[in-house]
Order: structure tokens, then sequence, then C-alpha cells
């Protein structure tokens, strides 16, 4: 019997305006994975905009055998990313 495996991703840009330099980005940037790595069974990174020091852009993937309980589980990673970061979210981008 075949297993089916949904795996579904998204591309979050937020803006830091009290970032003044790179490092001030890193440690928000930091935080923000941290907490959210400790909640969620999820994998994030930082995927873009590396040189920017107000631009945060993070990617997040969900694997499940369920596909509805990949979609609910990235929303709530999302709406958590969005009221935890110390940045504005200015932007989402899902994946397939």
């Amino acid at each position: 019997m075949k297993r089916i495996m949904t795996i579904l991703s998204a591309e979050l840009t937020f803006y830091i305006p009290q970032a003044n330099s790179l490092k001030d980005k890193r440690q928000i940037c930091r935080s923000l994975i941290d907490k959210t790595k400790q909640r969620y069974n999820a994998s994030i990174a930082e995927v873009d905009t590396q040189d920017m020091h107000q631009t945060l852009t993070i990617g997040i993937a969900v694997v499940s055998g369920d596909a509805a309980h990949a979609q609910n589980s990235l929303e709530e990673i999302i709406r958590y990313m969005e009221r935890s970061a110390e940045a504005e979210l200015t932007g989402v981008e899902r994946g397939l």
C-alpha cells in the first residue's frame, strides 16, 4: 500500500524598522526561529535577504501524512510568527 505524504511550504517576509545593523536583524531572526521551532515540529530557516538589515525572509516547511493537518499546522505557524515577531509581517507566499 502506497502512503501519501503532504509537504507544504511558505515564505514569510518581515520588515524590521528597529534593525540598524545585520547584528540586530540576526538577533530578531534567531529569537523568532528558535521560539517557533520549540513550539512546532517544522523546518524553519532564513532563506533570502540575508544582506538587508531591515528585511527578513523566512522559509517554513511542514510534512504530514494528512493534508488537512499539514494545512492547519502551516497556518498556525504563520499566525504564531506574525504575533511573536519583533517585526511586521509584510508578505506570505505559500508553496505547494
